[in-house]
């Protein structure tokens, strides 16, 4: 690493929990609701809530960390109280219960990352093009967890997927209490107010673009690995065809602080828009193609990685000083939240009629959409002088 004094390991371990986080949530949570005897609506809906939290929550511990400047009492806190929320899963299975749960959970888990980025980012400093390097982390923890749980499916039930859930929650707040707050006292006071910035057709088509990527993402990550199981595919092989997904992630990080400064934000977030949209086209018509079915998974490099990673880059320098909590909180809010809830709840109610192939072509256009917008409005802007 080019600089001293970081804690790299705290920083990547907390990285790798939440996503091993994710690595249960995302392939394996619509096959414990189908499991449970939930039709497809009613998995679109249950998990449009688990996103729908987004929207508000991170903006809220955003506010609440800008002022008070103390992100990671926050990020343990919200941490240890997901855990508390999530207990009550095993009480009762039924719908509305289960929904009351993901609501309490997803409120606080969803505060978390937000926050723990501005933390990572400051400490990083000057090099904070080298987040990538931290952040692949949780890539590894995400692939560790979808082989081994897709390997534990072919032999156990559903069932075991919340268990799984509360250990992997369990390590995000313990590996949060040895993350030190330092870094979160060295933000500057000094900012431009949240409105001007929002006032900027830059900013607002940037928005605009994390919205729509991830409502491009819905049948994706609520869907997928139904859809694949009605193919034919095994568990294992599922869990497989996710973590190399990630794995294709994990390489697009490793050379991202390369990327970013050779060819500049815009280019990066631009070229994975049209890469998501090809990758949905991909999914749509080649389901039955293991191959095909490979190289759209590589495509998750592009459709999440480069966006991400770009995404955070892009916020980092466009909402500083005070704004910088609040600016990934609305990062989080308009893509995973808002973006992610009304991609969930739209593929609910198209999966069965008109279909999952044309569901994932309404991906992809969705995706393209994106791109024209940032195409036409996504400038690279000057940030104004902090007086």
């Amino acid at each position: 690493m080019p600089f001293s004094g970081l804690p790299y390991w705290r920083l990547s371990g907390f990285y790798l929990f939440y996503f091993a986080t994710l690595g249960i949530l995302v392939p394996y949570w619509g096959l414990y609701l189908q499991w449970e005897g939930f039709s497809a609506r009613q998995i679109g809906e249950l998990t449009a809530i688990l996103l729908a939290t987004r929207i508000i929550a991170p903006n809220v511990w955003g506010w609440i960390a800008d002022h008070r400047g103390q992100r990671m009492r926050i990020v343990r806190l919200a941490s240890f109280l997901s855990i508390l929320a999530f207990s009550a899963i095993f009480i009762s299975q039924s719908y509305y219960w289960i929904a009351g749960v993901m609501v309490l959970f997803s409120f606080f888990w969803n505060a978390s990352l937000p926050q723990f980025e501005v933390t990572t980012l400051q400490h990083l400093g000057e090099h904070s093009h080298h987040y990538s390097k931290i952040r692949v982390w949780g890539s590894i923890g995400f692939i560790c967890v979808v082989v081994i749980l897709g390997w534990l499916l072919d032999r156990y039930d559903a069932g075991i997927v919340p268990y799984a859930l509360l250990i992997s929650i369990s390590g995000i707040w313990l590996i949060s209490l040895s993350v030190p707050e330092s870094a979160s006292r060295h933000l500057s006071l000094n900012h431009i107010p949240i409105k001007t910035l929002l006032k900027q057709p830059s900013v607002r088509a940037f928005l605009a673009i994390c919205f729509l990527m991830l409502v491009s993402h819905g049948p994706y990550y609520t869907f997928y690995s139904i859809y694949l199981e009605q193919h034919g595919y095994s568990r294992t092989l599922i869990g497989q065809l996710w973590a190399l997904g990630v794995i294709a992630e994990l390489m697009v990080f490793l050379v991202m602080h390369r990327w970013l400064p050779r060819f500049g934000i815009r280019k990066v977030l631009l070229a994975s828009l049209l890469l998501a949209a090809l990758r949905w086209l991909l999914i749509a018509f080649y389901a039955d193609q293991i191959l095909i079915l490979i190289v759209a998974q590589s495509l998750h490099a592009a459709s999440y990685g480069a966006y991400h990673a770009a995404s955070i880059a892009w916020v980092h320098h466009h909402f500083i000083g005070c704004n910088q909590g609040r600016g990934q909180a609305l990062y989080s809010s308009m893509s995973f939240g808002a973006g992610g809830a009304a991609g969930s709840l739209l593929s609910g109610y198209l999966w069965l009629t008109p279909g999952p192939q044309i569901t994932f072509i309404l991906a992809a256009l969705t995706a393209s959409s994106a791109f024209l917008i940032g195409f036409i409005w996504l400038k690279t802007i000057k940030t104004p002088a902090v007086k």
